[in-house]
């Protein structure tokens, strides 16, 4: 851990024209003339100009090559450098705690994991992650100075004006750590804590670019059931920034509704659908899933082998998937009912490995059900990060924050 590094340096960029052009240039893998960039940006050719030559010395942009259009002289085509900036993201999950290391255009250029450790002393906590976090940047050999920040996903509820991780359901001796200072404080980088949820929505956005959708929800699958939203190209945070708690949604459970001892779950899908349960449900169905699991790590093996079983074409692991998806779907056609939504992601750290045979579930119940009320086509798909894709989106908090544009900066200050 070092105490050496700089002081606050997000966002680094500075000034909304800087962004602005950073922004055009980030979404245009071709590259984009200055001419082009004033078109684009409506800002002057003259500002253009000098912001670029700003973002070239700071090494964020480069020249790369000419393209001659029509009559005048040939235009410099200007890129993004990648490799010049890059920012850190930190999942921390019941079972493990992602670490992932992105470049400005949000690659995975590093990763790794450590166990989640027990927060019966919140120090060595920050100790665990802030260690990891040095290796991570030690071991790609990327510059500290280079870094942005670090973003943090966690499970709520959180404070995040304190920065503080309050108490997870699923972290009981997780109270009151004061993550987001503390890291802060053991690393040298600036620190951006988000609710799981919402730090992966906001990594979908960053990423998609102009093909982001203005309106989706993303159904996050974890050791918890969350939902993200998206509504009007704004990720929707709540009062204290801990909206998206959907495990408690009452649905029809189908064949889940019952458990291997006969209790019932209240209909809630949080409940129908926690690995856990499912584990149980798989193995009272007969499939081999290495015993009884005891605890997150357990439950997490259990499920790689249910992934496995599913892969091979297992009728009772594909059935029990397939159930699952209905039931979250279920649960989600009524948050598309509310908020007349066209575009409904699945993903999370447990969702990967059932979704060859949930996706399909889920969508059917979704778009076909009964109670669906929008009557647009409502596009049903997952995301493409991962399992990590709390970790990517954490890591995008940083690079959002750091590059796109916020009109508020233009507000004059008194």
């Amino acid at each position: 851990m070092a105490e050496h590094r700089r002081g606050a340096n997000l966002p680094s960029i500075g000034g909304f024209n800087r962004t602005v052009v950073l922004d055009a240039v980030r979404r245009s893998p071709d590259g984009l003339s200055r001419v082009e960039l004033a078109s684009r940006t409506g800002l002057s050719a003259q500002t253009v100009s000098n912001v670029t030559r700003f973002l070239i010395e700071a090494g964020m942009i480069a020249e790369s090559g000419t393209v001659v259009s029509g009559r005048g002289k040939p235009r410099t085509i200007l890129r993004l450098e990648a490799g010049s900036r890059y920012a850190v993201g930190v999942h921390v999950d019941p079972a493990v705690v992602t670490y992932v290391l992105l470049d400005l255009a949000g690659t995975v250029v590093a990763s790794s994991t450590t166990s989640t450790p027990t927060a019966d002393d919140p120090s060595e906590v920050v100790r665990t992650i802030a260690t990891a976090v040095d290796e991570l940047v030690a071991g790609a050999r990327v510059d500290v100075d280079a870094v942005l920040g670090v973003g943090i996903a966690s499970p709520g509820p959180i404070d995040v004006d304190a920065g503080v991780v309050l108490d997870p359901p699923f972290l009981p001796r997780w109270r009151d750590v004061p993550l987001r200072d503390a890291l802060a404080e053991a690393t040298g980088y600036p620190v951006l804590l988000e609710k799981d949820v919402t730090a992966a929505v906001i990594g979908e956005m960053f990423l998609a670019g102009e093909s982001s959708a203005r309106n989706f929800a993303f159904v996050y699958f974890g050791t918890g059931f969350g939902v993200g939203l998206v509504v009007d190209h704004e990720p929707v945070r709540g009062v204290g920034s801990n909206a998206g708690d959907a495990g408690h949604i009452m649905v029809d459970q189908g064949s889940l509704a019952g458990t291997p001892d006969g209790e019932g779950t209240r209909g809630e899908v949080g409940a129908a659908v926690a690995p856990d349960r499912l584990v149980h449900v798989a193995q009272a169905r007969g499939l081999a899933l290495g015993g009884a699991p005891a605890g997150v790590a357990a439950v997490d093996r259990a499920w790689d082998a249910l992934g496995a079983a599913i892969d091979a074409g297992d009728p009772v692991a594909r059935g029990l998937a397939a159930e699952a998806g209905t039931v979250m779907g279920n649960a989600v056609v009524l948050i598309v009912n509310l908020l007349d939504i066209d575009r409904v992601v699945f993903g999370g750290p447990f969702w990967s490995r059932i979704a060859s045979a949930a996706l399909p579930a889920a969508r059917e119940a979704i778009v076909g059900s009964p109670l669906l009320v929008p009557k647009h086509p409502v596009v049903v798909t997952e995301s493409d990060r991962g399992a990590d894709v709390a970790a990517v989106g954490a890591a995008c908090l940083v690079l959002d924050a750091a590059l796109s544009p916020r009109a508020s900066t233009l507000l004059i200050r008194r």
